[in-house]
């Protein structure tokens, strides 16, 4: 069995997203040993916060893109590289975020709100996919 075009590259999209993530956690692990932050604390210098903020938002996104993609990927078919393209978009806005926040935290906007429309993007495929997929379904 080989799988269609759209769910491979939005296999590779996840695995991207997902070593970004591993990536937020290295950060995070280098503030620590940089400031001497020994866990569980999380809070101390503000270089080490902003880069623990920067992991656990990443954490608290992944759980609405991740589904997010794979419901867009499987449902919305007419332009099947389209739902992998947002999610370079939400690792791209991602990745603006955390530059963004590391440099100072009134800076992250740029990046959230291109992750954002990443993900409002990926919800609209999802809901039109879905839609007609329904509709098919009844005929």
């Amino acid at each position: 069995m080989h799988a269609a075009p759209a769910a491979i590259l939005s296999a590779v999209v996840t695995i991207l997203a997902v070593l970004f993530y591993f990536y937020t956690g290295l950060v995070v692990g280098q503030m620590r040993g940089k400031h001497k932050i020994a866990a569980p604390a999380v809070t101390g210098n503000p270089e080490f916060e902003c880069a623990y903020r920067v992991q656990m938002n990443t954490l608290e996104q992944l759980v609405v893109f991740l589904p997010l993609l794979w419901l867009a990927t499987t449902y919305f078919t007419m332009l099947g590289w389209l739902a992998p393209a947002l999610g370079v978009v939400w690792i791209v806005g991602r990745y603006l975020y955390m530059t963004g926040y590391m440099a100072a935290p009134d800076k992250r906007s740029t990046g959230f709100l291109i992750a954002l429309i990443a993900n409002l993007g990926l919800l609209i495929l999802s809901l039109v996919g879905i839609v007609q997929a329904w509709i098919a379904a009844s005929a």
